[in-house]
């Protein structure tokens, strides 16, 4: 994995594939190839590192209206240009997203047959299926419909064939992949934003469903082989909405555009009446347990769900990664609601999370950013945040309006359940009119944040400590703060300390202490001096003014209603994290070894 794009038309192909390929950068890579037919041959240029590498080896002017491009992420193999793709073997050329699982398996049986291998990817041993099976049958889409029957796993795969070089193939199964057309020619993609520059028409190939992509006509194959007709859709926003327009860092926008967002994503649901929630959260009320199954940052808002929903709504919710969700004996039944949450809704443990509670018959709801992906189609009921296009890799604005949907879930579900009262009511929703112009006014006092990151960039470790709601938002800074920084960062409950970690505690060691629950403030402040008198350097963040000198640093959060506080909460440890990578010159929105949407187990 990462990115594929394609590209068969009147145009030449190699200038309209790095841009595609430049497009879905934002989703991390580490090698970068192309493929294209010139003059009936193929020609395969591919190199380690970014896309600008890549560049100085092309001729934008080549004759060539064939080709496919590809961003690697490394699973199989090192990051390197042998495992870069794609790769060619015999008559077939490919570019892959996803994992083949049984690819040993079948790398055995090839070799047996005389195949040799070149690069340790599964993605080879899958080009040499291909051209294996059609040694046999003589007739490509047979070649691509007996494979997708060999392959376990994941893939999404933009295919040449020598045989046939006016047309290019595509297939796929859990792996995003889309056909888009254009005037001039047609597309496929891992991603919308990939031809956005050319074209808002697109269609979404299911799981074993095999385009045949013309320069001027597009064929759709189910996994019968049978001609089907697809719903061609169109993209309502523009890749320019996506510009930094004049921010360093897609993040550093992002953090910046989360007022609007938390307005946009309410107001979606919310128009000031109980009754707006009713419309559109009605069917939660038959359910008397909420599973929320996730990977990331969002797994960390569904432990800030937990808390809401159960602090609010009375209601026991389960928190499950969804990497182990998937392979554990679940203990749900007709009663029990499964949430999945992504931002792209395309996450794979997530995906076969999802698909899995509906095997057993137990009803599932997405909270998901991107219209139309794999977990919206397959879920029962979704729920769109209104993030828009998220570019960086560490996601901000798209955790921020999963917590506002959380906190909707949690209100509706509290005053259904009889747990918040008319009164109670009618705050919250005075403070939710509030609440864009606090995240406008918390996001304004950056150079609070970034003074006290100036303090602690240098260090090599770094904690972060809280107790209930408070240890969910410790759980997501510190991710935000080592993915973007490489800094080794640890959550911890304030609690546990003492039953070991604290031994790691030394002079100056930055401890970034979060407490606001009212309840649980005085056994926080009492964990805190425990590292203070070992020498931490103690970063406090709370909605109360500290009454003792306990701490080196203090960032104050607008005291608001406690549904809503967690998303003040999070925006200066978004910034804090923001400017320690930038301080230490990392790849803010490009962090090494990640990518956006995690589309392999």
């Amino acid at each position: 994995m990462c990115g594929i794009i394609g590209f068969i038309g009147r145009d030449k192909c190699i200038p309209k594939i790095i841009h595609g390929l430049e497009a879905l950068e934002y989703r991390g890579y580490d090698s970068a190839g192309i493929a294209y037919f010139k003059d009936g041959k193929i020609e395969t240029i591919k190199e380690e590192g970014k896309i600008a590498n890549l560049k100085k080896l092309l001729n934008f002017n080549e004759d060539a209206y064939n080709g496919i491009g590809h961003t690697r992420w490394a699973t199989h193999g090192e990051a390197n240009k042998t495992n870069a793709h794609p790769h060619t073997v015999g008559k077939f050329t490919i570019v892959h997203n996803g994992i083949i699982e049984n690819y040993s398996e079948l790398k055995n049986e090839l070799i047996n047959k005389g195949y040799k291998f070149k690069s340790a990817t599964d993605t080879e041993v899958a080009c040499a299926t291909f051209d294996d099976i059609y040694k046999e049958e003589k007739d490509i889409l047979k070649t691509l419909h007996i494979a997708s029957q060999k392959f376990r796993g994941s893939y999404a795969f933009g295919i040449l064939c020598s045989d046939d070089t006016s047309t290019l193939y595509a297939m796929r199964n859990t792996s995003p992949l889309i056909v888009a057309s254009a005037a001039y020619g047609n597309f496929i993609a891992s991603d919308v934003p990939a031809i956005l520059e050319f074209t808002n028409k697109y269609i979404l190939l299911d799981d074993y469903e095999i385009a045949k992509i013309e320069s001027d006509k597009i064929t759709v194959y189910d996994k019968d082989l049978q001609v089907i007709n697809k719903k061609i859709n169109t993209f309502a926003g523009t890749f320019a909405a996506a510009a930094k327009n004049g921010y360093e860092h897609f993040m550093l926008k992002e953090i910046h555009e989360q007022d609007k967002v938390f307005s946009d994503t309410i107001n979606f649901y919310f128009d000031g009446t109980i009754d707006s929630l009713e419309k559109n959260f009605s069917f939660l009320k038959k359910f008397s347990k909420i599973d929320i199954v996730a990977c990331g940052s969002a797994y960390h808002t569904g432990l800030v769900g937990k808390s809401l929903i159960e602090e609010y709504a009375n209601t026991p919710v389960n928190v499950e990664v969804a990497s182990e969700y998937r392979y554990k004996k679940c203990f749900y039944d007709k009663n029990t609601l499964v949430i999945l949450v992504s931002q792209s809704g395309e996450t794979a443990d997530t995906l076969a999370a999802l698909r899995k509670a509906k095997e057993d018959g137990i009803t599932t709801m997405a909270i998901v950013n991107v219209i139309g992906s794999s977990i919206a189609r397959e879920a029962e009921h979704v729920i769109y945040i209104k993030a828009g296009c998220e570019i960086a890799v560490a996601t901000t604005k798209a955790y921020l309006a999963q917590l506002a949907i959380f906190s909707l879930l949690a209100i509706y579900l509290g005053y259904q359940n009889k747990c918040i009262k008319e009164d109670e009511l009618a705050k919250i929703f005075t403070d939710l009119e509030k609440m864009p112009k606090l995240i406008k006014d918390t996001i304004a006092n950056y150079e609070s944040y970034f003074n006290i990151a100036d303090k602690i960039y240098q260090n090599k470790q770094i904690f972060f400590i809280g107790r209930g709601i408070d240890y969910a938002l410790s759980m997501e800074g510190s991710l935000k703060l080592k993915e973007i920084s490489y800094i080794n960062s640890v959550a911890y409950q304030a609690g546990e300390l003492k039953h070991g970690t604290i031994s790691l505690i030394e002079k100056n060691t930055p401890v970034i202490a979060i407490a606001t629950d009212k309840n649980l403030i005085e056994k926080t402040i009492s964990n805190i001096k425990e590292v203070k008198a070992r020498g931490a350097y103690v970063i406090y963040v709370s909605n109360e003014e500290p009454k003792e000198d306990f701490y080196d640093e203090f960032i104050k959060i607008t005291k608001i209603h406690p549904l809503l506080e967690s998303i003040l909460t999070i925006i200066p440890l978004q910034l804090l994290a923001y400017k320690v990578a930038k301080n230490n010159k990392c790849d803010i929105d490009k962090p090494r070894n990640l990518a956006k949407s995690v589309t392999v187990e």
